[in-house]
């Protein structure tokens, strides 16, 4: 057992949690707190979807998260808020109220997931003054666009109810007086904000919380046989979907290396180190600066509460072959750095995966870092995903396209696919079929056939071999119908409302 210290609803608590305690059990059976409800157990439906907050220099920041597979430990010297703080002092938050006038909830299940994150999205406004002024703002800045309502709401489910109302609740909030509450802000008394988890080691159990690399490096070559943590989004599911104990754990979130961004270069070409750490929704300020259609492709990663909480490291080790960053990643020549005791090593992200959940990681290693290189000049990323859903769902098969055009030809030709293979995989022989050649209906058609050389995919739930391949196929077509007619791409961007 390790001992956490944190503030609930602006009081502090410790508490004595096992390594594979969720938030979600902390709340309902050990601190009798059960607004927060269990839907899925999977991070799908948003019902017991609590806010974080991380202290700065003024105020705390909160984002969502999933507490059925968000690990308890994670909270340590931070501040957790549920449904049943949000109107302690009396009156109702803004985000409830507006529930309440614009009868957003019907059965009710779902509805203290709804009111969390409308939540996190009224706090966000509320902090938007800090960058000018450094001081709170007692009334939000402005009302949600439409992209922040369908990022804030977009992973929580209501299965009785339209949208609508809880839409309007979103909208209404913005206009109901508020008086932020002291207690948001509340810090832990000084011997538990300055402590650290320790490591805990049990019979059969083993944890431990690193604050640097080297800590990480030592306690991997120590207890190699623990699991990594980061977010959670997805090894935690080995606990809530198959029950299988994780009791032995190293949190890497605290490494203080892993979750920095820095700008640098590799070989002296330039680029931004990405900390293993990061999280997506830490990345996309980037992304959308310097590679849009990433950030665009980020939106369509999970939820508003998963991008909060999962990781481009934990996405690349886990070596999934359809994770949805690989690919893209390969198709800009990224490389990643493993650490261990004896130091570190750069490797190309494609000499990584070695086979279906295999890479080239040694058991006294991690991922540490990730290099991007920048974009050249006049280099294009294309990327299209394909899945059942447009949003909050697993590839099928995703593409992703780099490319130059000079003087009417191809140039500096990178395709990747996820779904096409045992792992991310680049399709080479394709890549060679459009070097050089022009934009012509018989080179992209060329590369169509030389991609059934590269890939023989497998049949799943998610898609047949047929499928997956007349889809690879279909995605060079249209690269191709988007480079020779650009002004006619059509693209889905956002639904009707």
């Amino acid at each position: 057992m390790a001992t956490i210290a944190f503030l609930l609803n602006g009081t502090p608590q410790q508490c004595d949690v096992s390594p594979d305690t969720s938030i979600l059990t902390l709340l309902r059976d050990h601190l009798g707190q059960t607004g927060t409800k269990e839907g899925c157990a999977s991070g799908d439906c948003g019902a017991c979807t609590v806010a974080i907050g991380e202290a700065t220099a003024t105020s705390h920041i909160f984002s969502s998260a999933n507490a059925c597979i968000t690990p308890a430990h994670q909270l340590q010297q931070r501040h957790l808020v549920t449904v049943e703080g949000l109107a302690k002092e009396g009156t109702l938050h803004p985000a409830q109220r507006a529930m309440v006038e614009c009868h957003g909830s019907q059965c009710g299940f779902c509805t203290p997931g709804i009111v969390m994150s409308l939540f996190t999205l009224h706090n966000d406004l509320l902090q938007r003054p800090l960058a000018q002024t450094q001081e709170l703002s007692q009334e939000p800045s402005q009302e949600p666009s439409q992209e922040q309502l369908e990022a804030s709401l977009g992973g929580n489910l209501c299965r009785c109810t339209g949208y609508r109302p809880i839409r309007e609740a979103a909208l209404r909030m913005n206009d109901i007086a508020y008086e932020r509450p002291k207690w948001f802000d509340a810090t832990l008394p000084e011997p538990e904000r300055l402590s650290k988890v320790s490591e805990a080691v049990g019979a059969t159990s083993f944890f431990a919380q690193p604050a640097s690399l080297a800590e990480l490096t030592r306690l991997r070559k120590a207890a190699p046989q623990a699991r990594l943590v980061a977010g959670g989004t997805d090894l935690w599911l080995e606990n809530t979907q198959r029950l299988t104990p994780l009791n032995q754990i190293i949190d890497v979130s605290r490494a203080a290396e892993l979750i920095t961004i820095e700008e640098g270069s590799l070989t002296q070409q330039p680029g931004w180190w990405i900390g293993a750490g990061v999280t997506y929704s830490q990345l996309e300020p980037l992304f959308k600066e310097y590679f849009p259609a990433f950030a665009h492709l980020l939106h369509r990663l999970g939820s508003q509460q998963i991008r909060n909480r999962g990781t481009l490291g934990g996405n690349i080790a886990n070596a999934s072959p359809i994770g949805d960053t690989p690919p893209v990643l390969l198709a800009l020549n990224a490389h990643i750095e493993l650490a261990s005791v004896s130091g570190t090593r750069v490797i190309a992200l494609e000499s990584f995966f070695l086979d279906y959940k295999k890479t080239s990681l040694a058991a006294d290693e991690v991922v540490s870092r990730v290099f991007i290189p920048k974009l050249s000049s006049h280099t294009q990323l294309r990327i299209w995903k394909l899945s059942k859903r447009r949003e909050d769902d697993i590839s099928a098969v995703l593409g992703a396209f780099s490319y130059r055009i000079e003087q009417d030809k191809l140039c500096d030709v990178r395709i990747a696919f996820g779904g096409m293979a045992a792992t991310p995989k680049r399709a080479q022989a394709a890549e060679a079929a459009l070097e050089g050649g022009a934009i012509t209906q018989q080179v992209f058609r060329a590369a169509q056939q030389a991609l059934r050389t590269d890939f023989q995919p497998m049949s799943d739930v998610r898609g047949s071999q047929h499928y997956r391949q007349q889809a690879a196929e279909n995605l060079i077509e249209r690269l191709y119908l988007t480079l020779s007619a650009p002004d006619q791409e059509v693209m889905l961007h956002a639904y009707a409302h």
